[in-house]
């Protein structure tokens, strides 16, 4: 693995999440990122996407953005726990719960902080869409310590479902990703953010 083309692909992801929390309108945002995203996704050579995968000419699929499903939330308080993730070569991911967020129409989600990488908020999903329009193995809302940060302040994080990806393992086997806990998985379907396929509408 090239580390340098790791730590660009990284800093890109960041400085895209930063152009989109800069747009006022949150739609606005949402389609800057979906551009910057398939951008990387098209060309980086840190690219998840094999070389001849589809997507990279067609772009990920999303469902429209739904302005209903952006929130900004207060963390409440949970019980700590750690918890240890496989993730094949690299070993285990170690994850400290540092509280949770009530997510209207859907539920609790649990706010863990990554023990790797010198930490970071992370909060997958694993909703009633996996399996079937979302991968099996859920998506990922917030990833902080790659990037992936919707902004909020010390008691509040923006959580903004249309704004939910899938892992580098949906895309191709070779990588290994930590997948939602029990804490992260909910009933309720999530009609937002990254799919299998294009939106039939």
């Amino acid at each position: 693995m090239n580390l340098l083309e790791l730590a660009d692909w990284r800093r890109r992801v960041a400085e895209l999440y930063s152009r989109a929390r800069a747009e006022a309108d949150p739609a606005q945002g949402h389609a800057v990122w979906r551009a910057g995203r398939d951008e990387l996704f098209r060309h980086h050579p840190q690219s998840p996407l094999p070389a001849d995968h589809p997507l990279r000419g067609t772009g990920l699929p999303y469902l429209p953005y739904d302005p209903a499903l952006r929130f900004e939330l207060p963390v409440l308080p949970a019980e700590p726990q750690r918890l240890g993730l496989g993730t094949g070569a690299d070993g285990t991911t170690t994850l400290d719960r540092v509280g949770r967020v009530e997510v209207p129409g859907i539920g609790s989600l649990d706010v863990w902080w990554l023990a790797q990488y010198g930490g970071g908020l992370f909060v997958p999903l694993r909703d009633g869409t996996s399996g079937t329009q979302t991968y099996g193995g859920g998506r990922y809302l917030l990833d902080t310590a790659k990037g992936a940060d919707l902004g909020g302040t010390a008691e509040v994080l923006v959580i903004d479902l249309n704004f939910a990806y899938h892992p580098s393992c949906r895309y191709d086997p070779t990588w290994v990703c930590p997948l939602a806990p029990p804490g992260n998985q909910v009933a309720a379907g999530v009609p937002a953010g990254e799919v299998l396929t294009a939106d039939p509408r």
